[in-house]
């Protein structure tokens, strides 16, 4: 099941399947290191921005950029 990042509950994995943005989000992301077959997991998602764990990293993501990132559940 494809989901955007934004729904995924605190503590859930999965892999980005779609990133739907134009280029410049796109490239933003990439640098982040946050592709397509990325694996992320949801450290917390409540009010504010949502913080993932990529790679050993915490990353902050506004909210509108996690709708854009669809995610498909691990």
């Amino acid at each position: 099941m494809n989901t955007p990042l934004l729904f995924f509950p605190q503590g859930e994995k999965g892999i980005v399947s779609k990133i739907m943005g134009g280029r410049k989000i796109d490239k933003r992301l990439y640098e982040m290191g946050l592709n397509t077959g990325s694996e992320v997991q949801v450290i917390k998602n409540d009010a504010g921005p949502i913080i993932i764990s990529l790679g050993g990293s915490k990353i902050a993501l506004g909210r509108g950029l996690a709708q854009k990132i669809i995610v498909s559940q691990r």
